[in-house]
């Protein structure tokens, strides 16, 4: 097999996973709206409702733009992290297994001067608060949601599992001096470890102050946590053209499933995930599963023409391309093989 067969094959498995989960989550939609009139729920959808969630969507990404800036500690412009965050999104709706998020932060970190990893880890930060939120508010709607006790092991893994993450970081983060002596002592190829990784681990570090900065965390997490209600009032504003007299718990339900849903590494743009996540909490609250799935849909269409304008948008501004990706990697892999050989 030539080399470039090999690197075709190692780009297919890495598709694979997501693409096969996605397959197995359309399977599922298919099957359980089977003999169901999804095209008459669809034409049912209120065009006006379609437009509310559109501008709707924007202030929410705005929003999660503020909540970002905050997590960054204000060092980076609220443009350049409204069309990163953008960027992201746009990226994770054409490449599978979220690799929007290392796309944001190549462009965020180069724009900023601040470095990929730097901003890598406030992603990271970030994830983690959506996940705490999530499973926050799957814990305290699943007393109120009938014959669905068995997702609450799922819930508490998840807030346990984020939890005990974030407390690691924040000890590597105030034990940050006494691991770059670690590193520094290693003899493993000290001019690697001197020249490459403690760069980076500075950088991480540097990212991380949102965990060690009572003020700034506090900020963080509550932009999070506005983000978050946004969200909640948007999914039950949904589910309310379905069932009128809906509890504005139901939006929480619906937007904590949904998001555990994604988390899952899947096919661009989360297809079938998505919709199976929100189809499945509709079917949870005793919603039709034709219409459920005819907003879900909608929803997910939104979502992507969203953040697909103003990530292309920011995309075009800052003169950025898909190339532009692969060519800071490229630049790493070339200095870390000429600092290999200056130690040969």
């Amino acid at each position: 097999m030539s080399p470039s067969q090999r690197g075709n094959a190692r780009k297919l498995l890495r598709w694979l996973p997501g693409v096969v989960i996605s397959a197995i989550a359309i399977y599922a939609i298919i099957h359980f709206t089977e003999g169901q009139d999804f095209s008459t729920a669809l034409r049912s959808v209120n065009p006006w409702f379609v437009i509310f969630l559109i501008a709707f969507s924007v202030v929410t990404l705005l929003v999660r733009s503020i909540a970002w800036r905050k997590i960054l500690g204000g060092q980076v412009p609220l443009k350049t992290c409204f069309f990163g965050v953008s960027e992201g999104y746009f990226l994770n709706n054409l490449f599978p297994l979220r690799a929007g998020e290392v796309g944001r932060a190549l462009f965020v970190g180069k724009a900023s001067g601040l470095g990929m990893m730097h901003i890598l880890s406030t992603i990271l930060i970030e994830r983690a608060f959506d996940i705490i939120f999530a499973a926050s508010i799957l814990l305290i709607t699943l007393p109120l949601v009938v014959g669905a006790e068995w997702i609450r092991p799922v819930a508490f893994i998840a807030f346990v599992g984020v939890i005990a993450g974030l407390a690691f970081l924040f000890f590597v983060s105030i034990n940050r001096q006494k691991l770059q002596a670690w590193i520094q002592n290693r003899d493993l190829r000290p001019g690697f470890f001197k020249q490459r990784v403690l760069p980076q681990v500075n950088k991480l570090m540097d990212g991380l102050s949102a965990l060690v900065h009572p003020g700034q965390f506090f900020l963080s997490f509550m932009w999070i946590g506005i983000n978050w209600t946004m969200w909640i009032v948007m999914y039950h504003a949904t589910v309310a053209q379905l069932a009128p007299q809906a509890p504005i718990w139901w939006g929480g339900f619906i937007g904590s499933i949904l998001s555990l849903g994604v988390a899952i590494p899947a096919a661009p743009a989360s297809v079938g995930v998505y919709e199976a996540s929100v189809v499945g909490a509709f079917a949870i609250l005793g919603v039709s599963n034709s219409a459920g799935l005819a907003y879900a849909i909608v929803l997910h269409l939104v979502q992507i023409v969203v953040t697909t304008t103003f990530g292309l948008w920011g995309m075009i501004r800052d003169g950025r391309s898909f190339s532009s990706l692969l060519a800071p990697l490229m630049e790493e892999q070339q200095e870390d093989q000429i600092a290999t050989s200056e130690e040969h």
